[in-house]
């Protein structure tokens, strides 16, 4: 169930300020053009209630780390919570 978590994962995460997605099951870096613009909507997102942060050696990356038994109904919320929080904060 985790691939196919994952493959719902990087369906919904398309957005033209995301660099690029990387993923390994559900542990997700979602890379954005700096440090600066990634704090800002990892705040936006904390600010709605989901749980994300960055990489210490990366810091131009969200780390998404949902837990296995995450729902795919979760996943499409928490997906437009983060693409939201990139419009507003981004």
């Amino acid at each position: 169930k985790v691939s196919k978590k994952e493959a719902l994962f990087l369906q919904q995460l398309q957005h033209p300020k995301i660099s690029n997605v990387r993923s390994a099951g559900l542990i997700i870096a979602i890379e954005f053009a700096g440090f600066e613009q990634n704090k800002r909507i990892i705040d936006e997102c904390l600010r709605q209630g989901v749980i994300v942060d960055w990489f210490l050696f990366a810091p131009h990356c969200m780390r998404l780390a949902p837990p296995l038994t995450i729902s795919e109904e979760e996943i499409e919320k928490s997906c437009t919570v983060i693409l939201q929080s990139i419009e507003k904060a981004g």
